[in-house]
């Protein structure tokens, strides 16, 4: 008899968690599994590729008043969270046990497994509203670096049967803050297709790239504090005043969008640091460019990154504390000082050196970095947890 799972996420924008979830559920076998699939927001650039396989369920009316709309209970609620936490994860910790909670009903269908795709009001959700047999939560990023809340995530940890991280240190660091959890800490990489990921890069060349003659720079992520970009537009105006050429396109959306324009602006880069925005299929721009750069100031384990190493594409990426787990240093890529000036170094470097960026290419086209196969990871957990 097929097992009935459950699988809660926020939406499926175009973050890397949202991608994982999505190549996750294109390799979980239909025959073994009946997959609900839930959203918060069921929107985002990722919706079109959810499986025909997996029931897309329509997310509740409780739910849709708490994060869509101006109702008073959200208004209020977000008000006076956000006056008394000037952090996120802890203002949607306290908004969500004071607010939320009391307001979103419980989903009436019972699951073997509920997970929820990532931490916060997500995990919140599925530990109070969701009648399963077993719970699994998911954390995508280094919990101390990304500023998450212990004093709301604490009880709802407690009653999941799995934490899973993707990273051996990120893994080691939700030890140690909550090493009375340790063992039901897992680390089990995202999946990143590398069959799907060659096929997709071959659909089209970017227009934007048609009439190049320097040096071609590509990032993606979302447009957040996180991703360090106002460090890489500091790091391009100073590679500018120094006379390098180089155009260096931003895929992705986000908050700081306005702001980020308003920097590149003021540091007269408009010429060749520029925002695209999202793209449905990024990976035609990874592989026509010359090197992919990360500037993040944290990170759990990047999708990105995979995707650079699979398209054979060096990478200049800043040292946030996890970053080892993936980049080689001087094999697959640089690694280079968390500021301005070390990504403006390390840009440099590599646009200037063409041997180590061939010596690079080199090393990562003999390297498998798919890891397709590790869903049965993902399987054993849900099936034995």
């Amino acid at each position: 008899m097929k097992k009935r799972i459950l699988f809660v996420m926020m939406s499926l924008y175009n973050g890397g968690a949202e991608k994982s979830l999505v190549n996750l559920l294109n390799e979980l076998p239909s025959d073994k599994y009946n997959i609900d699939l839930l959203l918060f927001k069921r929107e985002g650039l990722y919706l079109q590729q959810v499986p025909i396989n997996i029931n897309l369920i329509d997310n509740q009316i409780t739910i849709n008043k708490m994060y869509h709309g101006h109702n008073i209970i959200r208004v209020f609620g977000s008000l006076i969270s956000y006056l008394l936490y000037k952090r996120g994860s802890a203002a949607c910790g306290f908004r969500w046990k004071h607010f939320y909670s009391r307001h979103i009903a419980r989903l009436s269908v019972a699951y073997d497994v509920a997970l929820a795709y990532i931490s916060g009001e997500v995990m919140y959700y599925v530990d109070e509203k969701i009648n399963a047999k077993k719970k699994i939560v998911w954390v995508h990023n280094d919990y101390r670096e990304s500023g998450l809340s212990v004093k709301y995530d604490y009880s709802h940890f407690k009653n999941m049967d799995a934490i899973v991280t993707i990273s051996e240190k990120c893994a080691d660091i939700l030890k140690e803050v909550f090493p009375e959890f340790s063992n039901k800490i897992y680390n089990i990489p995202n999946i990143t297709s590398s069959t799907v990921i060659r096929k997709r890069a071959e659909e089209f060349f970017p227009e934007e790239y048609q009439s190049l003659n320097c040096p071609c720079i590509l990032s993606i992520g979302r447009l957040h504090p996180q991703k360090g970009f106002d460090m890489a537009i500091t790091a391009a105006a100073q590679l500018k005043r120094q006379g390098v050429r180089f155009k260096w396109y931003v895929i992705g959306n986000g908050t700081l969008e306005k702001s980020l324009r308003k920097q590149i602006k003021k540091e007269n880069v408009e010429d060749c640091f520029i925002l695209l925005g999202v793209r449905e299929n990024p990976y035609p721009y990874i592989k026509n460019c010359d090197f992919v750069v990360q500037s993040s100031r944290y990170e759990g384990k990047s999708v990105v990154l995979d995707e650079a190493k699979i398209l054979c594409k060096p990478i200049v990426a800043t040292a946030y504390p996890t970053v080892k787990d993936q980049v080689e240093d001087g094999k697959e890529g640089l690694v280079v000082e968390m500021s301005p000036n070390g990504i403006a170094q390390g840009v440099k470097q590599m646009i200037e050196n063409e041997v180590l960026r061939k010596n690079i290419e080199q090393y990562l086209s003999h390297h498998e970095y798919g890891n397709q196969n590790e869903v049965q990871k993902y399987m054993d957990l849900i099936d034995n947890v």
